[in-house]
């Protein structure tokens, strides 16, 4: 169970370093300087695809987390 969390671990830190970025850069993003950074935008394609990884992924990590915890 433990190499599977670590399996899904590495796969979420990868997925989540291949995610594009929603705001122009750090500093427009800590700055508010960049005013569509939290517009309703519509992911297509790859993009879509690597949310929802990212979603699963999370999801999967914190269900086995809680199931080790027990």
């Amino acid at each position: 169970m433990e190499v599977l969390l670590i399996i899904v671990s590495i796969a979420l830190i990868s997925i989540v370093l291949l995610q594009s970025n929603k705001a122009e850069n750090a500093s427009n993003a800590i700055t508010g300087g960049s005013d569509s950074l939290f517009t309703n935008r519509k992911e297509r394609g790859g993009e879509l695809f690597v949310s929802r990884l990212t979603l699963f992924l999370g999801a999967t990590f914190f269900l086995l987390c809680m199931i080790i915890g027990f």
